[in-house]
């Protein structure tokens, strides 16, 4: 690929041309677009439009974090007139994933979608991303200052489909309060051994009853499967290999699910939580692993000071990334494409990239992010949150079997709901989930050797 930019003639005459061959692949299932339709749309398109092009984004967040991206837009359509982002709140990720699914069958999809990090491959293998790299030169985004580690995850056959925004990582968040009056360290424990030793004393008992527990689990629905990834690999286990082998009954792996079935039923001062942000605010729990995500409503909402840290090592350390990342659908005509990587180009850039991060607690995808004197400063005002930027480096990919196989992450949870909730047996519950992930991915492998050879 030349690296010289194009101009916006040459750019949408080759966008016209992808768009219209990769809408018969995307709309397969529903009636797909005549030749004469995507031929009439490119001459239409080709020519420079007076209007300002509206692009639809659609997209996940409430809250804090919505409250900010409705910022970064209008910012964005306040900062030029040449395009108007219409955002779009489309419900949590499954429900903007599923909606994007019904919508692209419709013909009715957005241009841009927040996608995560369990969904954006469904649409790539059914071919309803468009591949990006042209459009991040024509708009001279300099792909090399993304974060390494997370620019890289969007890659297929070297081209680009998944751009960073809310990407994260989980961290061990404490409440420091707790922590002084069990007469604790200010810090997180180095490992699940030495966290082992500290939690009876962070337990509060009113009677019989639990008032506090030392550590909570989320369920299905919270992402237990996407924290319990790290602890797998800290126990020298996996989910499965790239290639979509299961490893759900090794001996490693199982030895992580007997580890949290302990600390409920055995041990006794952890509990299953269907809100562990909300009981880690509440004092119901003196600590959780949840996402950097998190960080800013925790930091808007506890009356407490908390601390953040690396995830406890067991054999090892281990930490994936996750989040959820903006595509552009091929739906999308050749000016609502070029339209999609401007506001795309805009959010992400470093000083949006910094102001998201601040204000939410996700990850700067940016490496001039990072190194930015308002990040810096960002750092010595709020400590916690430099933990995730340097946990970052040593986190690695998920496993194909939560973030390739469909519906993987549920799959994966469910079987812990089980495990921690309902004291079922290790083992036997681990079983019944790596045979679900095994025809599952069947599927998968097929549609990938089909895309991909």
């Amino acid at each position: 690929m030349s690296n010289q930019p194009m101009n916006r003639r040459q750019l949408l005459k080759s966008l016209g041309a992808g768009a219209g061959v990769m809408m018969l692949a995307a709309c397969a299932p529903a009636a797909a677009p005549s030749g004469s339709t995507a031929s009439s749309g490119d001459t239409q398109s080709a020519a420079p439009s007076s209007e300002p092009v509206t692009v639809t984004l659609w997209s996940s967040y409430s809250g804090k974090n919505g409250e900010t991206e409705t910022a970064l837009v209008d910012n964005f359509n306040n900062s030029q007139g040449d395009v108007v982002i219409d955002y779009q709140f489309q419900g949590n990720y499954e429900e903007t994933a599923q909606k994007v699914t019904a919508a692209l069958q419709a013909q009715t999809a957005p241009a841009i979608s927040l996608l995560s990090d369990v969904w954006w491959f469904k649409f790539y293998l059914n071919q309803t991303l468009l591949p990006l790299d042209d459009l991040l030169t024509a708009e001279s985004v300099d792909v090399a200052d993304y974060q390494d580690s997370l620019i890289s995850e969007g890659v297929r056959q070297g081209q680009h489909y998944w751009i960073p925004f809310a990407r994260s990582t989980p961290l061990f968040y404490y409440n420091k309060e707790k922590w002084a009056a069990a007469d604790l360290p200010d810090r997180g424990p180095e490992t699940w051994d030495e966290f082992m030793e500290w939690a009876p004393k962070l337990v509060e008992m009113d009677g019989d009853t639990m008032t506090t527990s030392a550590f909570a689990h989320p369920d299905g629905a919270s992402y237990i499967a996407w924290l319990f990834q790290g602890v797998v690999w800290q126990f020298e286990g996996k989910y499965s290999d790239p290639d979509f082998t299961m490893h759900m009954v090794d001996d490693n792996t199982v030895a992580a699910g007997q580890f949290y079935s302990d600390t409920v039923h055995t041990l006794k001062w952890a509990v299953p939580s269907k809100d562990i942000q909300a009981d880690f605010i509440n004092g119901f729990t003196a600590s959780a692993m949840m996402s950097t995500g998190s960080m800013g409503g925790i930091k808007g909402s506890a009356e407490f000071e908390f601390g953040t840290a690396f995830l406890p090592k067991k054999k090892q350390f281990g930490c994936c990334t996750g989040g959820a990342g903006l595509a552009i659908l091929t739906n999308a005509s050749a000016d609502e494409q070029m339209g999609a990587m401007k506001y795309i180009a805009f959010a992400t850039n470093t000083d949006n990239a910094a102001f998201w991060a601040q204000n939410t607690g996700y990850m700067p995808v940016r490496k001039s992010a990072l190194e930015s004197e308002s990040m810096q400063n960002y750092f010595a005002e709020f400590p916690q949150f430099k933990t995730a930027t340097e946990q970052l480096a040593l986190t690695q990919p998920q496993d194909s079997a939560r973030v390739f196989v469909p519906n993987g992450d549920q799959i994966i949870g469910k079987g812990l709901e089980r495990i921690t909730v309902q004291a079922e047996d290790v083992a036997t519950v681990f079983s019944d989930v790596q045979a679900t992930l095994e025809q599952e991915a069947e599927p998968v492998v097929q549609a990938l050797h089909a895309v991909e050879g």
